[in-house]
């Protein structure tokens, strides 16, 4: 870790605390809370309203109850009638009769009607917010009949006094929530971050201390004895570690087997190199079983470098990235049988079926390996029969669609073994010919994916079919706009 993200660390760790996921559960559970208390405060306040004013109209009753069917209320009975209840006129309904019972000196104006008898719910919480908004200084009448009674109980009333009682109530419940939320939210925050958070953050740290030296066994996460997700998240992640150990000591110990061979290899090499050139100057012996054994002993000696250079080669440093131009394909591989020799091949007959004015997008350095591989293994393949009236060809064809060419190289021979068809394109194991390293193929596939293309084997057909699809390079159309401007 360098300096700069060990002076980062604490920032972030103080990130984490104020916005991590402990203060977000927090902070949601409020919400969540407040929200289910919102949805229980909307019904709360229409009941509680709708109460209000029932006890309002059941006082009322009883007044007219208590003073009969007096005709003439005396005016201090009315007044402190209208006191005891806070009502400004109560009237009663019987039948087809009216009858007043009270009535302040000097009439109000109404504003708003209820009647409690037809109440639905959603009515019901409509006024109730109308009376928290606009309710001061209104005037409303209420209709309602008592609970057991025929007669209807009219009542003109300031709202006023029955929104400050909700008011009241508001206060109350909000109090109330609050309360419950954080004893909730508490409780629930407690729970989960023992349940989750806290094995979570474990889990984090152990990847962090593993990611600092993931060599080291003793860094492995130690599973806890938990049956439920998390407890197959340890144990998961500590087989992972396992594994990913293992893993990098086997691919130090084959890096270190890597360097000696090269050592090794790049010795042999030259050892072999001179050895060849003595096998060279005995093949000048005029003696019988020298020259007839010499000729083994060459060809035994080529593939003995040719597998040298193959390894040396494929141990190098990854390709170069390939730098793409168009290039006119059908001369590629007139030049490719040219240096292999195929061209006036005296067996072999090669044919090139590609359009003359056929354009690839590719490293023509990149793609002539990969056409030379290909087709000096059909060559080699085609050689080993002895048979003359066996077929030999070789065919490159290619063609154009849209934005991909497609390539494909096909032989007489007799192709790919089956054993070798799993593991054709991995170095070491796709060996193709008795003798081969199986490099050429996995050179072959590292250069064409580099190209952003596909190289496989088509199984149609006698001997062996190799199809590369190359796709034109993708173009920015931003940057393209930007040189099309400087242009």
């Amino acid at each position: 870790m360098d300096e700069g993200s060990r002076e980062a660390s604490p920032e972030a760790d103080g990130r984490r605390l104020a916005f991590g996921l402990s203060a977000k559960l927090l902070g949601l559970t409020v919400v969540f809370v407040m929200l289910a208390e919102i949805l229980v405060y909307v019904p709360s306040i229409a009941n509680f309203r709708n109460t209000w004013l029932r006890d309002r109209v059941g006082a009322a009753n009883i007044a007219a109850i208590a003073l009969g069917e007096v005709a003439d209320v005396p005016r201090s009975v009315q007044d402190r009638l209208l006191a005891a209840t806070g009502a400004m006129i109560i009237a009663v309904r019987e039948g087809n009769a009216r009858r007043l019972v009270a009535m302040a000196q000097m009439p109000p104006e109404v504003a708003r009607h209820y009647d409690l008898s037809d109440y639905g719910p959603t009515t019901a919480i409509y006024d109730a917010f109308d009376t928290l908004i606009f309710g001061e200084g209104r005037v409303m009448r209420v209709l309602g009949a008592p609970a057991g009674s025929d007669r209807i109980i009219e009542l003109v009333h300031p709202e006023t006094p029955l929104r400050n009682a909700m008011l009241r109530f508001s206060i109350n419940i909000l109090g109330l929530s609050l309360v419950i939320s954080i004893i909730t939210a508490s409780l629930v925050y407690v729970t989960l971050r023992w349940l989750f958070l806290r094995p979570m953050q474990r889990l984090t740290r152990a990847m962090a201390l593993f990611s600092e030296d993931p060599e080291d066994p003793g860094r492995i996460v130690a599973p806890s004895r938990r049956t439920d997700e998390i407890g197959d998240a340890e144990r998961h992640l500590a087989g992972l570690q396992r594994e990913l150990i293992g893993t990098l000591k086997q691919k130090s110990h084959l890096a270190d087997l890597g360097l000696a061979v090269s050592k090794i290899n790049h010795d042999l090499r030259n050892m072999l190199a001179s050895a060849q050139l003595i096998t060279d100057r005995l093949a000048s012996v005029p003696d019988q079983t020298v020259q007839r054994l010499a000729p083994k002993l060459v060809a035994a000696l080529d593939r003995a470098i040719g597998f040298s250079q193959s390894v040396l080669a494929y141990g190098k440093a990854r390709e170069a990235p390939p730098e793409r131009r168009l290039v006119a394909l059908e001369r590629l591989v007139g030049d490719t049988a040219e240096m292999l020799g195929l061209s006036g091949h005296a067996a072999i007959r090669l044919e090139i079926a590609i359009p003359q004015d056929l354009e690839i997008d590719a490293d023509p350095d990149h793609l002539l390996r990969v056409l030379m591989n290909l087709m000096r293994n059909a060559m080699q393949a085609l050689d080993g029969d002895a048979d003359a009236a066996l077929v030999r060809r070789i065919r490159v064809e290619a063609e154009r669609q849209g934005s991909v060419v497609t390539i494909r190289v096909s032989d007489t021979g007799p192709g790919v073994p089956p054993r070798a068809r799993e593991n054709l394109f991995r170095a070491f194991q796709g060996g193709v010919r008795r003798g081969g390293t199986g490099l050429g193929l996995a050179i072959c596939a590292e250069l064409v994916r580099g190209h952003g293309g596909t190289i496989e084997l088509d199984e149609t057909g006698p001997g062996a079919h190799f199809r590369i699809r190359i796709p034109d390079r993708v173009i920015e159309l931003r940057s393209a706009g930007r040189k099309a401007n400087r242009g």
